[in-house]
């Protein structure tokens, strides 16, 4: 027997963008039911974002004992305890999911743990352990996110080949690692596996590294990883894996020429796939795989949201967070929207990698005349004392001096990127962070000196 609850708001998809939609939407006063067939917090929380930075922060902490010298420290790195790393990881994670389990109970949102499908624009079905719940509602959210993307490549299935759910429970470290993919998640894996020891080769397609983040930084990071130890091989196709006694041989093409690269591990990171295919009971317009949504998250079905990684774009967990709230204040009565302008985006490599606004190559595609003002952590105080002097930051304005692009490669930079989505998101000028004090000595000073270089007047600059 099914039994019937309704609701105002049904969201399905507990991950960043449906669990924030379902705590704005109870904030609002309405009655929500929220169904997950997996973990809450979705792959941000549990295979994304936080176990790969607990992850990244042991990586960070070899990286700094190996150097230990150049701070008057006589250590050296004795070992790697990997299995401690995966033990910590999982007590970060656990932490931070039993608090938003406990947001959600503190909300009044019922929480539906199962598989959910779409049975009409009004109704759910949420197949749980112990029962099925049909769930009616006058609106829905709609929230699934994405997976791992795996190209056609013959033997992708093999033994040793994995996707980054797997690279972050892994019982050993391997010896040597090919990571398919040179975008934010092959790079942030190339950069963990390599500051521990572990051999990385990465091969990508296109003929760089970072397709989506400014020519000059991409340029920067490549120099810089490459020193550290990582291989590259770009412009190259793989076309087969194969399983040989104890190695995987993964054979690639650069033009004309095959070759064939032997490893212990194969990691996947080409993109991710997004579960739009789902909802057959929904006539949903669906572009190249994602959702079709207006500025209000509304889908071409009246009282239908979605939101997230389902949309497309960016793929962010913190854009998901945003577009979640927008889309359940709107299905509540509300009407505000997502400023797409002013979106930062990280890349915790070492050093990290943040952005935000247009490129100096976008603004000149959309023939805006920019102005560009550059600034070197090298000379930055703070990055001298913190032994961290490579990087710089680049920020773009137009000819009134509003700043519309802020790139960042250094140390830190993923938590002083947002100074620069703030003056964006306030349509600030240069003038504005060029005349306001910063802290001395302190990283955030080469944004000043960045937006003093756009006018012609940075201080510490020759």
């Amino acid at each position: 027997m099914i039994k019937e609850i309704t609701k105002d708001i049904s969201i399905l998809g507990g991950g960043p963008a449906g669990y924030v939609a379902a705590i704005k939407a109870a904030q609002l006063g309405a009655r929500v039911a929220l169904i997950e067939e997996r973990e809450l917090g979705g792959v941000c929380l549990n295979r994304g974002c936080i176990p790969t930075k607990a992850l990244l922060r042991t990586s960070e902490t070899a990286a700094i004992i190996k150097r230990s010298k150049e701070f008057g420290i006589d250590s050296y790195l004795e070992n790697t305890n990997w299995n401690a790393a995966i033990d910590r990881k999982n007590r970060v994670v656990k932490n931070l999911y039993t608090g938003l389990e406990q947001l959600l109970g503190a909300r009044g949102v019922t929480v539906l743990k199962g598989r959910g499908t779409v049975l009409s624009d009004k109704q759910l079905l949420a197949q749980t352990a112990e029962e099925a719940i049909q769930v009616s509602c006058s609106k829905m959210i709609l929230a699934t996110g994405a997976v791992p993307l795996l190209p056609p490549v013959k033997g992708i299935d093999s033994e040793g080949v994995i996707t980054s759910n797997e690279a972050l429970s892994l019982d050993t470290l391997p010896e040597s690692i090919v990571i398919i993919g040179a975008g934010v998640i092959g790079l942030e894996f190339a950069s963990m596996f390599n500051s521990l020891g572990v051999k990385v080769t990465v091969i990508e397609l296109q003929d760089r590294i970072l397709p989506g983040e400014d020519s000059e930084v991409a340029a920067e990071l490549f120099k810089i990883v490459k020193r550290q130890g990582i291989s590259f091989i770009l412009s190259t196709s793989v076309f087969q894996i194969q399983k040989i006694n104890n190695s995987l041989a993964v054979t690639y093409t650069t033009g004309v020429k095959t070759s064939v690269q032997y490893c212990g591990k194969v990691l996947v990171a080409v993109g991710r796939k997004l579960n739009s295919d789902m909802f057959q009971n929904l006539p949903l317009h669906i572009e190249k795989g994602a959702i079709v949504v207006d500025e209000h998250m509304e889908t071409n079905i009246k009282g239908v949201y979605a939101a997230g990684d389902l949309i497309g774009g960016k793929l962010l967990a913190h854009l998901a967070f945003m577009e979640g709230r927008v889309a359940a204040e709107n299905a509540l009565g509300n009407s505000i929207k997502v400023n797409y302008n002013a979106v930062p985006a990280c890349v915790y490599t070492n050093p990290e990698v943040a952005s935000v606004g247009i490129t100096e190559n976008e603004a000149k595609q959309a023939g805006i005349s920019v102005k560009v003002g550059r600034y070197n952590f090298r000379n930055n105080g703070r990055a001298l004392t913190l032994g961290e002097r490579e990087g710089f930051v680049k920020v773009i304005a137009d000819q009134d001096n509003i700043i519309i692009g802020g790139h960042i490669i250094g140390v830190n930079a993923s938590e002083i990127v947002s100074e620069l989505t703030l003056a964006i998101t306030l349509k600030a000028k240069a003038n504005d962070i060029a005349d306001m004090i910063h802290p001395h000595p302190a990283l955030s000073e080469a944004i000043w000196e960045a937006c003093g270089d756009v006018l012609g007047r940075a201080i510490h600059k020759l």
